[in-house]
C-alpha cells in the first residue's frame, strides 16, 4: 500500500455570517461582494502571508499557511480589513466573517487537505464571534509572544465531532498595532536581503518563555546557546552568532524577515513552559524561502536535573536537525540545472548514494569526484569518496577490484587528511574507511572517536564508531555506540548502520532472537544489504531454525548471486578469526555454497 502524505502546516477556516439571510435578501449582489472581497482583501493578505488557497466553500475559505504567525497575522490583518470596508455601510449587507485557526498534522491528497486538523479548524470557527478568532492551544504556543495581540482563555470546548475537548482561545489585538506592525514589515521587505553563504545557513532565535516564571528565561537561553554552540562544531554549516540572533528577543518576527535580515536559509525557533516540577520544550526547524517546516517537535522531563535536561535537549535537537537539513539540502540541489558549484555536485551525490542501488552509487561516486575536480581542496568530498569506493563498495557486494580500490581510498583518505584534520565528518568519513573498508580498526575508531570528541552529536558517526568496535571485538561498547546513534537520530536515512551492528553484535553473543529482530529493522530501511542478511541467515541456523535458515539463504543468494563463502569472509563486520569463523558455521549450515 503507498504511504499516505502528512504534512504539519496551520489550518485557516472561514465562513460569512449570516450567509444564507444575505443571499435570501440578495444573491447576486451578495456574491458580488464576495468576489470583490476576495480580490481586494483575501488575496493581497494571502499572497503577503504565503497563505495557499486549499479550497472555497461557498460562503468561506480554507487556507494553508507553514507558519502559525503567518497564519494568525493574516486572520488578524483580513478581520481588521473586513472591519474598515465595512465601517459607515449599512449592517445588513456587511460581509462579516468567523475564523478557526489550528496548527497540526495534515493529511495531502494532490492540492487538497483532510484529517482531524482540517476538521478542529472547522469547528472552532463556529465557536468565533462574527468578526472575530479563535484559535487551538497548539497555535497560541507557537505564536505566543510574537505578534502584538492578546488571548482570552476558553477552556476545553467540546466540538462537534471532535472527539477529545479541545483548549482554544479567543485572539483580540489594537488595530493601531497592526497599523505599525504592516509598516514596519513593508519597510523591512524593502531592506536589500543579505547573501546566502554557499553552505547551509542557520539561525537560531531565542526560545520564547511561555511559564510566566524569570528563572525560566535563563534556561530558554542556556538551551539556545547550547544548541548554537553544538551547531557551531559542524564546520559543514554557517551558524549565526548568539549575539546577532538574540537582538530578536521580545520581538514579534517575520520569519522571511530574519532570513533576510540575516542572510540564512534555515531559521530554529521554539519555546520553555513549565508544568509543575516538568518543563517541556518545543522546537521547529523551518526553511526561509518557502516558509516549510522541515522538522518539528516536542520534549519534556523533570526539572530537577536542570543541566542534565539541558544537556539532553540539546543533544536530541541537534542530532535531529542535521539528517533534516541534510535532506533539506539535497531537495534544494536536486532542483538546480546547468552549471553547478562543487558544493551542489556533492549534494547531488548524496542524492544518488541514498537510492542504495549499484547503478546510483555509480553515479554518486562521478559526482563526487566531479565536485573534488572543481575544489582540488574540498575535504569532505575526499573523505566521502574514500568511503564510498571501498567501504561501501564491500559492504554491498560491489567490490568488482577491491585491491585497487583499497589503494585509492588511501590516496583520497590521506588527502582529506592533509586538506583538514578539523573537520569532525571528514574524520569521521576517514575512520570508517580505514576501520571496515581497510581493516585498520583501531586507527580507524580512534578518528572516529576523534570527530565524536568535536561533534559529539554526530549520530553517523556514532553508528560507524560501533562498526569498528564489532571490529575489534568490544561488544559491550558497539552496543553503547548504537544506542547513542539511535537515540541522537532514530530516523536518519543511514540508521540501518546501526541496527545492522547491533544485530551482529548479538550474533557472536548468541543472542540469535534479538540479532534477527535487529537485522529486521536495517533491512526493512535499505532492502536487501548484505550484511544484514548474513546476519539472519546465520542466526536462523545457529539457533536451529534450519528451514528459514535455507529460506534466507535462498532469497540471499537471489539477490546476490555471486556470493560465496570464500568471498564473504572478506565482507563481514567483524575482523577477529573466531568471529569470523562463526559466521561462517551458521552460513555453511544454511546452505551457502563455498
Amino acid at each position: 500500500m503507498t504511504r499516505e502524505q502528512r504534512r504539519l502546516a496551520a489550518i485557516l477556516a472561514a465562513d460569512v455570517v449570516g450567509y444564507s439571510r444575505l443571499m435570501g435578501r440578495d444573491e447576486s449582489g451578495t456574491l458580488a461582494r464576495l468576489r470583490k472581497n476576495r480580490s481586494e482583501h483575501l488575496d493581497p493578505v494571502l499572497a503577503k502571508y504565503g497563505g495557499r488557497l486549499v479550497k472555497l466553500t461557498g460562503d468561506g475559505a480554507l487556507v494553508e499557511f507553514a507558519s502559525a504567525v503567518d497564519a494568525l497575522s493574516a486572520a488578524i490583518e483580513f478581520q481588521q480589513a473586513m472591519a474598515e470596508a465595512n465601517r459607515g455601510g449599512p449592517a445588513d449587507t456587511a460581509l462579516v466573517f468567523r475564523m478557526g485557526l489550528h496548527l497540526g498534522d495534515l493529511i495531502v491528497e494532490g492540492d487538497d487537505l483532510y484529517g482531524d486538523g482540517v476538521n478542529v479548524a472547522a469547528r472552532l470557527e463556529a465557536e468565533a464571534p462574527a468578526g472575530g478568532i479563535v484559535v487551538s492551544r497548539t497555535v497560541h504556543e507557537a505564536v505566543a509572544g510574537r505578534l502584538k495581540a492578546t488571548f482570552d482563555d476558553l477552556g476545553s470546548l467540546s466540538l462537534k465531532n471532535i472527539e477529545r475537548p479541545i483548549l482554544a482561545l479567543s485572539v483580540k489585538w489594537e488595530p493601531s498595532d497592526w497599523r505599525q506592525a504592516v509598516t514596519a514589515t513593508t519597510t523591512a521587505a524593502l531592506q536589500v536581503p543579505l547573501p546566502l553563504p554557499d553552505k547551509p545557513s542557520i539561525a537560531v532565535l531565542p526560545f520564547q518563555n511561555m511559564s510566566g516564571d524569570p528563572e525560566q528565561e535563563y534556561f530558554a537561553d542556556g538551551v539556545v546557546e547550547d544548541i548554537i554552540t553544538a551547531l557551531s562544531r559542524a564546520k559543514s554549516l554557517f551558524v549565526i552568532a548568539r549575539n546577532s540572533s538574540f537582538t530578536y528577543r521580545g520581538r514579534a518576527v517575520d520569519i522571511k524577515q530574519v532570513g533576510r535580515e540575516l542572510g540564512v536559509r534555515y531559521v530554529l525557533e521554539g519555546s520553555v513552559r513549565k508544568l509543575g516540577s516538568r518543563v517541556r520544550i518545543t522546537g521547529q526547524l523551518i526553511d526561509v524561502a518557502s516558509g516549510s517546516h522541515i522538522w518539528a517537535d516536542r520534549f519534556e522531563d523533570d526539572l530537577a536535573d536542570i543541566f542534565g535536561l539541558q544537556d539532553r535537549v540539546t543533544s536530541s535537537v541537534v542530532g535531529a536537525i542535521f539528517p533534516n537539513l541534510e535532506l533539506a539540502e539535497i531537495s534544494r540541489a536536486r532542483q538546480k540545472l546547468g552549471s553547478l558549484a562543487a558544493y551542489d555536485y556533492y549534494l547531488q551525490g548524496l542524492a544518488a548514494f541514498y537510492r542504495f542501488t549499484r547503478k546510483d552509487h555509480e553515479q554518486a561516486l562521478s559526482l563526487l569526484q566531479k565536485a573534488i575536480d572543481l575544489d582540488p581542496e574540498f575535504a569532505l568530498a575526499h573523505a566521502i569518496k574514500s568511503h564510498w569506493g571501498c567501504g561501501v563498495r564491500k559492504s554491498s557486494g560491489w567490490d568488482d577490484n577491491p585491491v585497487e580500490e583499497r589503494q585509492e581510498a588511501e590516496r583520497l583518505a590521506r588527502r582529506a587528511m592533509e586538506l583538514d584534520r578539523n573537520d569532525p565528518r571528514v574524520l569521521a568519513n576517514v575512520g570508517i574507511t580505514l576501520a571496515w573498508g581497510l581493516l585498520r580498526c583501531q586507527e580507524g575508531s580512534d578518528l572516529i572517536d576523534q570527530a565524536l570528541e568535536i561533534d559529539p552529536n554526530y549520530a553517523l558517526a556514532w553508528s560507524w564508531g560501533a562498526v569498528a568496535r564489532v571490529g575489534l571485538g568490544d561488544h559491550d561498547g558497539a552496543i553503547k555506540y548504537c544506542e547513542r546513534a539511535l537515540r541522537l537520530s532514530p530516523l536518519d536515512p543511514r540508521a540501518f548502520v546501526a541496527a545492522n551492528a547491533m544485530a551482529s553484535v548479538h550474533f557472536l553473543a548468541d543472542r540469535y532472537e534479538m540479532a534477527i529482530s535487529w537485522a529486521a529493522k536495517a533491512l526493512r530501511q535499505h532492502h536487501g544489504y548484505p550484511l544484514a542478511m548474513q546476519t539472519t541467515v546465520a542466526s536462523y541456523a545457529l539457533a536451529g531454525r534450519i528451514e528459514e535458515a535455507e529460506r534466507a539463504c535462498a532469497l540471499y543468494l537471489q539477490l546476490h548471486p555471486r556470493t560465496r563463502l570464500s568471498v564473504i569472509k572478506d565482507r563481514m563486520l567483524c575482523v577477529r578469526d573466531e568471529d569470523i569463523q562463526k559466521y561462517a558455521t551458521g552460513l555453511r549450515v544454511a546452505g551457502l555454497p563455498e
